[in-house]
């Protein structure tokens, strides 16, 4: 009678096991449930979930393992989901502006050309000064800009 109980107590333990759900089936419940989620992915050995593939942010990593757990059948999550590191944000290059002395020497390059104007450099500002042909004044501007000066002071005199 003793053998007759532990017989039928070991058979109901082993039918119990192997009533529970398969890893395929809970395979396949999780990818049903994640197919909301492009680039993650799952395998199931044993009742281990372990989530692989790439999640755009913490967010959706915790929402997949949130998903996976909920799954029946699912004992552990391992969440060996990666998150991309984010992509540098370009930086406008820095406005170059030239040494006085550097400047200096540039500004009276330019100068030299146009009769009656001269040009002073002070901590970057160039200031002009002077008489000019109004048909002379905007290419004379646009000179004295592209040398990066910090500022240009006109007080040229149209004639």
């Amino acid at each position: 009678m003793k053998i007759k109980s532990i017989l039928l107590g070991m058979g109901l333990a082993v039918s119990l096991v192997a009533c529970g759900p398969k890893d395929a089936d809970i395979q396949k419940d999780i990818n049903a449930q994640i197919s909301a989620l492009p680039g993650v992915e799952v395998s199931v050995v044993k009742g281990v979930a372990t989530i692989s593939g790439t999640c755009n942010d913490e967010t959706v990593k915790q929402n997949a393992e949130n998903i996976v757990k909920g799954v029946k059948g699912v004992k552990t999550v391992v969440n060996n989901c990666e998150i991309p590191a984010p992509e540098p944000v370009a930086t406008a290059a820095p406005v170059e502006i030239n040494a006085d002395g550097v400047l200096t020497t540039s500004v009276n390059e330019v100068v030299k050309t146009y009769s009656g104007v001269t040009a002073t450099v002070k901590d970057g500002v160039v200031t002009l000064t002077g008489d000019i042909k109004r048909a002379q004044l905007p290419n004379l501007i646009k000179s004295v800009q592209e040398l990066k000066p910090k500022k240009v002071e006109n007080k040229l005199t149209i004639k």
